[in-house]
């Protein structure tokens, strides 16, 4: 188990209206990842890292590895600095202390090989793009022009936007218009278009906030399988743990004076999350043997109040 001492403070993330995109500016999509990466190998490594925003400290003392193929949340209670987490594996918030590798090399915006989707708001119900184009954008959208029918380019969009369509199983509706589409196939085709350019490394950002309970389940499934079929490294913020904690290889854990991360079973225990958040917590089992977090007074765990102390 990891664990490491900082500061932390509120953050603010990004809210695109057409949602998420590859983090890349590129004009050529890469090749297919994945097929040889190491299951060992390093996506997103920190040592003692700090970022700042501001002047102000968001955290610091940061120590963690995320590696191939493994979903990992970020959890936390509200600003502790999750999404600034993110951005800075981004390269989008600098770290100004300690050592960062993100694929290899130092966080730097526009890679290619990052996948981001950010919080978001739900579509409005009168939005006419459809699913399918929404999708398109992760492509080609940084593109000038309109790919001429026929041509090779034309071909190799239509035919990759199909793949992560069927990837994500979005095919009865991705040509409906997104604004009728629901939250979970919204989240869907979202997520397709963060890996429409087949990147090694996917970010989100809240992807469950403002799903029904059934398709929390589905999109966090959807999620897992990406890991194991496309090898793709997964960091997730999250506020709820109960509906991704089936599908965890690894928790990263921030509270306002420190950092924990390990496999769920040592992070998620009734002793660390109470130490964490200074109030009593308790984790059950289900009859099906699945962990299930719950808080004083029957509290749902993302309104619980927020850590005083790390373990």
């Amino acid at each position: 188990m990891n664990r490491r001492a900082g500061e932390v403070a509120t953050d603010a993330a990004a809210c695109p209206d057409l949602g998420g995109v590859t983090a890349a500016g590129d004009s050529v999509a890469p090749p297919p990842r994945g097929e040889g990466m190491r299951p060992d190998q390093e996506m997103v490594w920190l040592s003692g890292a700090a970022a700042r925003l501001g002047g102000q400290t968001i955290w610091s003392d940061v120590s963690l590895t995320v590696r191939a193929g493994e979903f990992v949340a970020i959890l936390g209670p509200n600003g502790v600095g999750k999404s600034t987490l993110l951005k800075a594996v981004l390269g989008l918030v600098p770290i100004t202390a300690g050592q960062a590798r993100v694929l290899g090399t130092r966080p730097k915006a526009g890679n290619a090989a990052i996948g981001y989707l950010p919080q978001r708001r739900a579509f409005d119900p009168g939005v006419r793009i459809r699913g399918v184009d929404i999708v398109r954008l992760g492509w080609d959208g940084d593109w000038w022009g309109i790919p001429l029918p026929g041509t090779h380019r034309s071909r190799t969009t239509r035919q990759r936007v199909q793949e992560v369509i069927d990837l994500v199983g979005a095919q009865s509706y991705a040509h409906r218009p997104i604004g009728q589409c629901s939250g979970g196939e919204q989240q869907r085709l979202l997520i397709a278009q963060a890996l429409v350019r087949r990147p090694e490394l996917l970010l989100l950002d809240e992807p469950l906030d403002s799903l029904d309970v059934t398709s929390q389940a589905s999109v966090s499934a959807l999620i897992q399988s990406v890991c194991r079929s496309e090898g793709v490294a997964v960091m997730l913020v999250a506020h709820d743990i109960n509906p991704i904690l089936p599908y965890l290889n690894q928790v990263i854990y921030l509270s306002r004076h420190g950092v924990v991360m390990g496999p769920p079973e040592h992070i998620i225990t009734a002793d660390t999350l109470s130490t964490l958040y200074g109030t009593p917590i308790d984790v059950l089992r289900d009859h099906a043997g699945r962990l299930v977090v719950v808080g004083q007074h029957d509290h749902p765990f993302q309104q619980l109040p927020r850590p005083r102390h790390a373990p």
